[in-house]
């Protein structure tokens, strides 16, 4: 394709555009909606994906012990936690390191919530069992679980699971509602271009009748949808970059054990699919409606 060629299709879809400039408008909004919908969605799985990374990093199973252990209970605990195959460490954490534990969680922006605690301290003595992988934790659980001196075992492979259960229910979500935008964008793109053509008839006839080839005529309108769709791209990309960084920002304040994606990495993955997207569904639309209301 030539430039000069290039250059009248893309001069001709920006008129077609300018033409019908509230379904032009609709359009645009209704791909700039849908790949945002899509786009919080993608975002909202990332940052649960890497809360799920983060929280298999540190499963570990928490065996509270009872005020009243014995230290030969406490050691004959260890000493069967220590013969299961996969334990990678095995820590004493008194009821002082145990505060001191969960004051650095906190941070500073939250310190206020550990006042008060050095007096009556509530936290219990426990031994802390890191292990290779998440699912040797219930491994661990088992062989110790009826063993004297134990008050409590904390599995946090429970946790993970939770997460896992939420990251599959938001890909179902998210797949739904995408396609349903789609086919609210694909619709109207469709219109788009319908009307465009009705309006412009008798000008493609002519064309016709001089020799101009199908798709000459035809890619135009290609064209107007390309640029619908990536002019909404554009659009969701902006409102998702902006809208993600707020929220990043108000959120790295209130969460305290686990970390969100940092904006840049945000933008940078789904910055290109985004376009990519917005002008498949923009050219789709277009291609659909010319084969159903364009002779040619």
């Amino acid at each position: 394709m030539k430039i000069s060629t290039l250059k009248y299709f893309v001069v001709d879809s920006i008129k077609g555009l300018r033409r019908h400039k509230t379904l032009s408008t609709a359009s645009i909004a209704t791909v700039a909606a849908t790949l945002f919908i899509l786009g919080v969605f993608i975002l909202s799985i990332m940052n649960v994906k890497q809360a799920v990374t983060e929280v298999e990093s540190k499963v570990e199973a928490t065996i509270v012990l009872k005020d009243d252990i014995k230290t030969e209970q406490e050691k004959a605990i260890k000493d069967k936690i220590n013969s299961v195959a996969g334990v990678e460490k095995v820590t004493y954490e008194s009821k002082k390191d145990a505060l001191e534990k969960f004051k650095k969680q906190l941070g500073e922006n939250n310190k206020s919530l550990a006042e008060g605690l050095e007096k009556e301290n509530p936290l219990p003595n426990s031994i802390i069992v890191r292990v290779e992988k998440p699912e040797l934790v219930s491994k661990v659980v088992g062989s110790i679980k009826d063993m004297e001196g134990i008050d409590q075992i904390k599995d946090g492979k429970e946790i993970v699971d939770k997460i896992t259960k939420i990251t599959n229910t938001l890909k179902w979500m998210g797949v739904v509602l995408f396609l349903i935008l789609i086919g609210v964008s694909l619709f109207l793109i469709g219109n788009t271009i319908k009307i465009t053509v009705y309006s412009r008839k008798r000008e493609i006839g002519i064309m016709k009748y001089i020799g101009a080839t199908d798709w000459f005529i035809r890619w135009p309108f290609v064209f107007e949808g390309i640029i619908i769709g990536i002019l909404g791209a554009i659009i969701a990309i902006v409102l998702l970059y902006y809208g993600y960084k707020v929220a990043y920002a108000k959120a790295s304040v209130g969460l305290i054990f686990v970390s969100l994606l940092n904006p840049s990495v945000v933008l940078s993955s789904v910055l290109w699919i985004f376009v990519l997207v917005g002008i498949v569904i923009g050219a789709i639309g277009s291609i659909l409606s010319i084969r159903k209301f364009l002779s040619v």
